[in-house]
């Protein structure tokens, strides 16, 4: 019997209404600029206080959603969120997602968290449900989602937080990315590095997380290969997409991982990176980290930038930690199909925000602290952004909280 293809049909990235220069914040904050360029990142999106982790997913996932007949629709049943943005300690995001998209109540509804690692996590076990066969044809949507509200100001973490959501459809035509079978290979173990022991406090060691993070993926790629016969880091994978903190991290890791399964030169890392790496971090360096969406806003990038199909290696990590890498086949026709996304011309909308304006937008933000019960959204200190980005276009904003219970409506 043939094996099932299994895989990501659809894909989408939503980063919002509004985007920070990167340099212009290096400058405001006093940071060294020397270390802006080894961040090679250029901007950071930004939500307003009418946004939340439930309207990003929403504005990500509803172009996907609106392309499906009927019947296809139908068919998801199971939606899976992965954030660090929670809106209750026990409800998930995906019951508000769910509804807001009218999805059929014969519908799982759950949620993962493991930091940036969730994504791809809730990737496998959405493969899996697809690939067991116990309910042929069945699809499922995964969301990842984030708007960085624990923002720490005035430190080298600030320009690197973002906030954005990656919505993937998963199922049986894997227009997008067709897993190999098997082909993964994961790394875990108990670490302090970044950590959020409270809701609106993200904190930890960097540098302990960026070694990490080098440590799990040569370790991932050791237990890849031994799954997979013949692997080789230089000749097995037509392109590299990373988990971005930023994109200088990523490019220290390809040379690493370049310098340690293949001693390659100087001159021949950089032709590498370039080839098969740096499609990767096209959408990356315009709008941050967004946590466990950013593996796979690499992969929308790769697909956009790099325009070609074949094997391509994946690489997630979230502190604390879990990693995995694994493999599979981006189709011909794959950036044709994301095109319809418009991701690019999405990023292109935004509307740029010089640091005074962010920090009031920060400032704002702190008014929606995690457990508010009743609060009405007020638009109106921000009503230039809100109308030139929202207005009539049926993008979800928060409308209220009345008894713990957030409401929503479409500009």
């Amino acid at each position: 019997m043939a094996m099932t293809s299994v895989g990501i049909e659809s894909m989408n990235l939503y980063a919002g209404p509004t985007y920070v220069d990167v340099r212009d914040l290096f400058t405001a904050r006093g940071l060294d600029l020397e270390r802006f360029d080894n961040l090679m990142m250029r901007k950071k999106s930004v939500a307003l206080p009418c946004e939340d982790a439930v309207s990003y997913a929403v504005n990500a996932a509803k172009p996907i959603i609106d392309r499906l007949t009927p019947a296809e629709r139908s068919r998801i049943g199971t939606v899976i969120t992965c954030t660090e943005s929670p809106v209750d300690f026990a409800k998930s995001l995906s019951t508000y997602i769910h509804a807001l998209l009218g999805l059929d109540r014969n519908c799982r509804s759950l949620e993962l968290k493991q930091a940036c690692y969730a994504g791809m996590g809730a990737l496998q076990l959405a493969a899996g449900v697809v690939g067991s066969g116990f309910t042929p044809g069945e699809k499922v949507l995964v969301i990842a989602t984030d708007t960085a509200r624990a923002t720490a100001r005035n430190t080298y973490a600030e320009p690197t937080q973002a906030a954005g959501a990656i919505a993937m459809l998963i199922g049986d035509r894997p227009r997008l990315l067709d897993l190999d079978p098997g082909a993964h290979g994961c790394c875990s173990y108990e670490i302090m590095d970044v950590h959020r022991p409270l809701p609106e406090l993200e904190t930890g060691d960097p540098d302990m997380s960026l070694l990490s993070y080098l440590d799990c993926l040569e370790n991932c790629f050791r237990a890849y290969a031994e799954r997979v016969e013949g692997a080789d880091f230089q000749t097995t994978f037509d392109a590299l997409a990373f988990h971005t903190p930023f994109a200088g991290m990523v490019k220290g890791a390809h040379r690493r991982m370049m310098r340690r399964f293949g001693k390659a030169a100087p001159a021949e890392v950089e032709a590498d990176f370039i080839r098969r790496v740096a499609p990767s971090l096209h959408h990356c360096v315009e709008v941050g980290n967004i946590y466990a969406g950013t593996v796979f806003m690499a992969l929308c990038g790769e697909i956009t930038a790099g325009r070609r199909a074949g094997r391509i290696g994946l690489f997630s990590y979230g502190s604390g930690c879990s990693s995995e890498f694994l493999s599979g086949l981006v189709p011909e026709g794959a950036a044709a199909h994301l095109d319809a996304m418009a991701i690019d011309e999405g990023l292109a909308r935004r509307l740029p925000i010089d640091v005074a304006t962010y920090d009031r937008i920060l400032d704002l933000n702190d008014e929606w602290r995690f457990g508010i019960k009743d609060k009405e959204v007020d638009t109106g200190p921000y009503a230039d952004l809100y109308d030139a980005f929202f207005a009539g276009r049926g993008l979800l904003r928060l409308k209220r909280v009345s008894t713990y219970h957030r409401e929503y409506e479409w500009s």
